[in-house]
């Protein structure tokens, strides 16, 4: 598995974002969701003074990106673990307050390229898409034992799906014949179930259905909801977080933690709002920043990205 395939998106635009919090020497960057260790590498090497901490559920991808950040020896200290049980991590490693955090939200590209993690429609695999593959149900288990109502319901809540009920009954029926244990066959019957009009848009018909048994197994919206807010409160004053998402769900939920924390919690009518209703964020971009078409030219997997950023402007009120 060669690392050359494997390129950080928006790489640049995530170092300006995070660069006014990790100029300062001893700075500490928490990459989130470390892969192979793309941004993790650039973070190190763009701020010399800073230490990182990495973490990843994929132990594989720890020891890949282990011994690709070898060279900078103790600068990097990489986790085994969730990005939402961030604060556990940062109490353990007696980290009280961190300088810069970054989530890259998308599916490293190893899981994508390597053929037995079943993550890829393109290629015939077993149906697995756990993360971690030391606990947890595979994909397979969720089709051949949700009941049909909740298969329809993660299909459209995480795939946006709008044929769900069609996908899930043709599942239901193949799955009585025999259980599904690799993905040529559901990328079939996805094919076979969708209507004429519904295959010409949107590329491989399968990536919705996949998408969502991916958020499902991994149970990525859920951790994501604990794990935006416990970075805000993990930074210093000064301190920057940046998190590029990959769909609307993910995105939706970043820009709601951020709005919130950069409202104000005033009642309305207070001719002076006191310290404690001040909002505790000023956003870094406005909306979402996508990038740019140069950059989808070369590395077809930044199209659906898009980036948000927020600097921690107060402590939290008592």
């Amino acid at each position: 598995m060669s690392q050359s395939r494997h390129v950080p998106v928006m790489l640049q635009r995530c170092l300006e974002l995070l660069a006014p919090a990790l100029e300062r020497p001893g700075a500490v960057v928490v990459d989130c969701t470390l892969g192979l260790g793309g941004h993790s590498e650039a973070l190190l090497t763009r701020f010399p003074e800073a230490r990182l901490i990495g973490l990843d559920r994929d132990k594989e991808a720890l020891r890949l990106s282990g011994e690709r950040l070898a060279p900078f020896g103790e600068r990097a200290t990489l986790v085994h673990a969730v990005y939402d049980e961030l604060p556990e991590v940062l109490d353990r490693l007696r980290v009280p307050r961190v300088r810069g955090v970054l989530f890259d939200l998308g599916v490293s590209s190893m899981q994508l390229d390597e053929a037995d993690r079943g993550f890829a429609y393109a290629q015939d695999a077993p149906l697995d898409m756990r993360m971690d593959q030391t606990t947890g149900i595979s994909a397979a288990e969720v089709l051949n034992t949700y009941p049909p109502g909740e298969l329809v319901r993660i299909l459209r809540a995480y795939g946006e799906e709008k044929q769900a009920k069609r996908i899930v009954s043709a599942i239901v029926r193949e799955r009585e014949k025999e259980p599904f244990d690799n993905s040529a066959r559901l990328v079939e019957l996805i094919r076979d179930a969708l209507p004429q009009a519904a295959k010409r848009t949107g590329g491989n018909p399968a990536k919705r259905t996949f998408q969502a048994l991916r958020i499902e197994v991994n149970g990525e919206l859920s951790v994501l909801e604990r794990a935006i807010p416990a970075a805000v409160k993990a930074l210093d004053v000064g301190g920057r977080v940046a998190v590029l998402s990959y769909h609307s769900l993910e995105d939706r939920l970043v820009k709601q933690v951020f709005a919130a924390g950069a409202a104000s919690t005033a009642p309305p009518g207070l001719p002076v709002v006191p310290e404690r209703y001040q909002p505790r964020l000023k956003l870094l971009t406005r909306g979402a920043e996508l990038p740019t078409e140069e950059e989808i030219a070369e590395n077809r997997r930044a199209a659906p990205a898009r980036l948000r950023g927020a600097e921690r402007i107060r402590e939290d009120a008592e």
